[in-house]
């Protein structure tokens, strides 16, 4: 008998062969195989698989799938066309290995699925899954110090003071914590504005969604764009395969602080308004469009509203992130927190270094009120870090701040008043001339003079009314 070669003259028998070949092979090492049409319907089940699921192999056929594999994914198969090559199937207290594929007709629809149970048991496979479970592992440690980095360090404790200034800055702050509009902090560097912002995310209903941070200072002007949005895969040469998400998509239903947001450029402005507006954007070199809800808080040292006049920082951003503003007094301008600021971060750099905490003399703090701070609260520490280098005594003199801080000379100030004047005319006279001194450094305004010397508003008119000289 003359046995039927196949060759290339007819390929179309030679791919049925083969795909029959295939299927007849998987069939015979396999565990179960089913097969459903279109609808995700039942056509053919083998016994051995049905016995294995505890089914009569021909009350199953023009069954739905689910009703005979509860958790089979063959409809999905169906539908998106996509197969699933190597899945794990929990059918009582049985475990599968399966495999399924979309079967297609002549015109390369989707007429069907085909799925394979390859093992009953996996120890053929124990090292891939011992080394699934290993990278899945590591993952979960990763992710999990990302959360924390992305949590926030500080709360409203942690600004410290009780001055009439602090106090209002933080009675502002509170608020703004339970509102959703942008809020602007603005004051000198060191003043505490970074930790006001991680208060006021931790005080609000987001508490448990990202904090990022962008200091825009610190970011090259070339990568600010890619920082904020993020890349899509090679967007640029050298840019990575897989995508790079921004800042925008690593804080959607948080918070994003915008530290130095006075030093973004101009172009990148407007894109950060768009955001701001619409609550979408487009990663670098990519069309697709990624809607986030990310709350913005922004801080400067810099007068926005002045560069906002000048050109140098949008009007209409300037006005989008000016919703709710809180100016962060400096360190000079709150004096009577300085006893509580230094025993906290004295006690904060005994806890470090796991030495006792450290103790001023009067002397030294008194030296300490007279030094203008120009580095305020951050300045504060340094100088409180160095001075407990200088000495392993338990309290800090004068002589330990040596070249640390130059407090200005006492001055005494002694009004000009007329002979005869009493006691009490001539301190009236002296209150009068400070309460003049700091409404002329602060241009005539009130309540930057009243904040200046610790005192409410309505105390300085007070006091000013009380002190007006009569007229002559």
């Amino acid at each position: 008998m003359t046995r039927h070669l196949l060759t290339l003259q007819d390929p179309n028998l030679l791919q049925q062969k083969a795909m029959q070949s295939m299927f007849d092979c998987f069939e015979g090492l396999c565990e179960g195989t089913v097969i459903v049409d279109r609808t995700s319907h039942v056509v053919w089940i083998n016994d051995r698989y049905a016995a294995r699921l505890n089914v009569d192999p021909h009350l199953a056929i023009g069954r739905d799938i689910e009703e005979i594999i509860p958790n089979s994914l063959m409809r999905q198969v169906v539908e998106t066309g996509n197969p699933i090559l190597l899945d794990l199937l929990d059918f009582g207290d049985q475990t599968f290995v399966v495999m399924r594929m979309p079967v297609r007709g002549e015109d390369g629809e989707v007429v069907g699925a085909v799925g394979f149970a390859l093992f009953s048991h996996y120890e053929s496979l124990k090292p891939l899954f011992e080394r699934f479970s290993a990278l899945q592992t590591e993952l979960v440690k990763v992710q999990k110090k990302l959360a924390e980095a992305r949590r926030t360090k500080y709360t409203f404790t942690s600004f410290i003071g009780n001055s009439p200034s602090t106090m209002e800055v933080k009675r502002l702050a509170r608020r703004a914590a339970q509102l959703s509009a942008p809020v602007l902090l603005h004051g000198e560097t060191g003043t505490g504005k970074e930790l006001l912002a991680h208060a006021i995310h931790a005080g609000g209903p987001r508490s448990y969604k990202p904090f990022v941070t962008v200091n825009v200072a610190a970011v090259p002007e070339n990568l600010l764009e890619a920082e904020f949005f993020g890349v899509a895969p090679g967007a640029y040469t050298g840019a990575d395969r897989k995508p790079r998400p921004g800042k925008f998509e690593l804080a959607d239903h948080g918070t994003l602080f915008l530290d130095e947001i006075g030093d973004m450029p101009l172009n990148l402005q407007a894109k950060l308004l768009r955001v701001l507006q619409e609550h979408e954007f487009e990663p670098l070199g990519s069309n697709r469009v990624i809607r986030v809800d990310v709350r913005i808080l922004a801080a400067t040292s810099q007068d926005l509203e002045a560069m906002a006049e000048d050109g140098r920082f949008r009007k209409d951003l300037f006005y989008r992130l000016n919703v709710l503003n809180i100016s962060v007094p400096p360190l000079r301008e709150r004096l009577d927190d300085l006893e509580l600021l230094c025993e906290h971060l004295l006690e904060k750099t005994g806890l470090r270094s796991g030495a006792p905490g450290r103790e001023l003399s009067a002397e030294a703090m008194d030296l300490l009120r007279r030094h203008p701070w120009p580095g305020n609260v951050r300045e504060l520490h340094n100088v409180l870090e160095r001075a407990v280098l200088n000495t392993d005594e338990h309290r800090l003199e004068v002589s330990d701040f040596q070249g640390l801080v130059k407090a200005p000379a006492r001055t005494a100030v002694l009004p000009d008043v007329a002979a005869g004047s009493s006691y009490a005319e001539a301190m009236g006279e002296a209150e009068r001339r400070i309460l003049e001194a700091a409404l002329t450094a602060c241009n005539g305004k009130v309540v930057d003079a009243a904040r200046r010397l610790g005192i409410g508003r309505a105390t300085f008119y007070k006091r000013m009314t009380a002190l007006q000289r009569p007229s002559q």
